[in-house]
C-alpha cells in the first residue's frame, strides 16, 4: 500500500483517496516574471513523478498545478521592462513550458491562471468577512484575522506567539495582529488598470494566498487529497492556504500535504544574493535534460538536492550505463522505441521497485533496482529483463529515448533540437505525446482567442519543428506527424 509522508501529521501514512480510485492533487506552480530555477525544475520533476506513479498505480488522477500571473513582483518588472503585464506573463509562460518538456515533464491536467480565478476569489473574501474572520484595515486592504482561526500553526507545528517571534513576520500598524495577511490590496492611483478589479472593498487586487486557495477549490473541491510544493512555502503560504480555506468553506481542505526540499549548490542554499543561482536554461546549456531529470529523482523528494558539476557529472555517467544496457533491446518489427509495453509487476526486481515508490515516493531505491536490473539483463543476456528496465524507468519519467540518442549526445555534446531560446541537448527529451500536443493545441486556442497571434504562430512553429502539423478546420484542430 502506498504511504505518504504527511507533512501535517510529520508522519507516513497509507494513502487512501477520498473517493475510491481517484485522486485529486494540487501543486503550487510558477509566478512568471522571470526564467524558471533549479528549485522550480524540482518541484516539476518531483510532482510529475508523484503524478505518474499514481497513475501506474492504477488511480484515476485529477493533477492541478497552478500559474500565478499577477503579484507585486510581475507588477513591478513590467513597469521596468516598460510592457504590458500580460504580455510579460505570456512570455515567461512559454519559456516555462519550453523547460517543462524538455525535462519530460507532463502537462498537468490543469493549468489555472490566477487573473482568470478573481471572482472566485472575492467570493471566498466575502465568505471569510461573513464568518467572521476577515476585516477590511484602515488602509483600505481586506486582512484575515489569523487569532480567529484556532488551529493555526498546525501545519507548520508552532503556536502564533512561536510564529510572531519569527523574522518573517511583517510589522504592519494596519493589522490587528502582526501575523494577519492581505487578502484583497486596495489599488494605488498609480497603478495601471490592467491589475484592478472591481470588488465590494472597492478596486484592487488579490493576495497571494487566496489565488491558490480559489483556484484548488474551484477546480478540486473544498476537500481534496493532495496538495504540494517546495518546503519554502509550507510557512506562511500553505498555513494561509489552510486557514482561509477551512475558514470559509467550514470543512477540511487537504487530507495529505507534501513538500519537497530545498536545492543547494556547493551545499548552500541557491541564492541570487550568494551569487550561485541557476536557471534551468543555464544548466541545460551544459548538461542532457535527461540528466538533469535523473539526477532531481536519484535523491528523495524531502531531502536537501545539492547541485554541483561533480554531482551532475556522475549523474551523467550513471544514466550512460542504463542506456549502454537498454542498446542491446531488439524491438518488436515495426516498433518505434517510444513504443508501448506493460511492466510484468510479478517479476522480482518490478516488486522491489513498486515497494520502493510505495514507501513515499523512495526514488533513490528504486533507481537502485534499475541497475540491478541492468546488470542482471547484461548478465543473463535477457531482451525480457531489457524490456522490463525501459516499461519501469517510464513509471519514472526516464529511459524513454532511443539509446544511441543518448550515447551520441553524450559523446559529441552537440544539441539535437533548439526550442526558442532553449537548447535541449539529445532528441528524445521533446519527443511529444498525444496528451502535451492537445495540451499545446489548447494554448495555442487560448492564444487565438485573445488575439496573441504571435504566440499561436509559435506554437505551431514548435510543433511543426518537432515533426507535428496542425490541420485548422471549422471542425477545430487536429494533429498529424509529418
Amino acid at each position: 500500500m502506498l504511504k505518504i509522508h504527511n507533512s501535517l501529521t510529520r508522519e507516513k501514512q497509507n494513502f487512501i483517496p477520498i473517493e475510491p480510485g481517484k485522486v485529486r492533487m494540487y501543486v503550487c506552480g510558477m509566478t512568471v516574471y522571470d526564467y524558471c530555477h533549479l528549485g522550480h525544475a524540482r518541484v516539476m520533476v518531483v510532482f510529475d513523478m508523484v503524478y505518474r506513479w499514481l497513475k501506474a498505480s492504477g488511480l484515476d488522477v485529477t493533477y492541478v498545478r497552478n500559474i500565478t500571473d499577477i503579484d507585486d513582483k510581475i507588477i513591478k518588472r513590467a513597469a521596468e521592462n516598460g510592457e504590458s503585464i500580460h504580455a510579460l506573463t505570456q512570455r515567461f509562460i512559454a519559456f516555462m513550458h519550453e523547460d517543462e518538456r524538455a525535462l519530460g515533464v507532463l502537462p498537468p491536467d490543469h493549468e489555472p491562471r490566477a487573473t482568470q480565478y478573481v471572482p472566485q476569489m472575492l467570493d471566498m473574501i466575502a465568505r471569510l468577512e461573513a464568518n467572521g474572520l476577515a476585516y477590511r484595515a484602515s488602509d483600505g486592504d481586506v486582512n484575515y484575522s489569523v487569532r480567529k482561526f484556532p488551529e493555526y500553526g498546525r501545519l507548520s507545528g508552532k503556536s502564533p506567539e512561536d510564529l510572531r517571534a519569527g523574522e518573517r513576520v511583517e510589522v504592519d500598524a494596519n493589522k490587528h495582529d502582526p501575523l494577519d495577511f492581505v487578502l484583497w490590496k486596495h489599488a494605488k492611483d498609480s497603478e495601471a488598470e490592467e491589475v484592478k478589479w472591481d470588488s465590494p472593498w472597492g478596486k484592487g487586487r488579490p493576495g497571494w494566498h487566496i489565488e491558490c486557495s480559489a483556484m484548488g477549490s474551484e477546480i478540486l473541491g473544498k476537500h481534496f487529497d493532495i496538495h504540494g510544493g517546495g518546503a519554502d512555502l509550507q510557512f506562511p503560504h500553505h498555513e494561509n492556504e489552510i486557514a482561509q480555506s477551512e475558514g470559509a468553506h467550514r470543512c477540511r481542505f487537504v487530507n495529505y500535504w507534501m513538500h519537497n526540499g530545498f536545492v543547494r549548490v556547493d551545499s548552500e542554499k541557491m541564492s541570487k544574493s550568494l551569487g550561485n543561482f541557476f536557471t534551468i536554461r543555464e544548466v541545460l546549456k551544459k548538461y542532457d535534460a535527461e540528466v538533469v531529470r535523473f539526477f532531481i529523482l536519484r535523491a528523495h523528494y524531502r531531502s536537501p538536492l545539492n547541485y554541483s558539476d561533480a554531482h551532475l557529472d556522475d549523474a551523467k555517467g550513471a544514466l550512460t550505463r542504463l542506456y549502454t544496457a537498454l542498446k542491446s533491446l531488439p524491438l518488436p518489427s515495426g516498433e518505434g522505441w517510444g513504443g508501448g509495453g506493460a511492466v510484468d509487476w510479478s517479476e522480482p526486481h518490478a516488486q522491489r521497485f513498486k515497494a520502493a515508490m510505495d514507501d513515499d515516493f523512495n526514488t533513490p531505491e528504486a533507481v537502485a533496482v534499475l541497475f540491478d536490473l541492468a546488470n542482471e539483463a547484461n548478465r543473463t543476456r535477457s531482451p525480457q529483463l531489457l524490456a522490463q528496465l525501459k516499461v519501469l524507468g517510464a513509471t519514472v519519467g526516464l529511459l524513454q529515448r532511443e539509446p544511441q540518442d543518448f550515447l551520441q549526445g553524450r559523446i559529441t555534446g552537440k544539441p539535437s533540437v533548439t526550442l526558442g531560446e532553449l537548447t535541449v541537448h539529445a532528441t528524445g527529451t521533446i519527443r511529444h505525446t498525444p496528451e502535451s500536443i492537445d495540451y499545446l493545441i489548447r494554448e495555442r486556442a487560448t492564444a487565438k482567442k485573445s488575439k496573441n497571434f504571435a504566440e499561436a504562430d509559435r506554437i505551431r512553429k514548435e510543433l511543426l519543428e518537432t515533426g507535428i502539423v496542425l490541420e485548422d478546420s471549422a471542425a477545430g484542430t487536429t494533429w498529424r506527424r509529418a
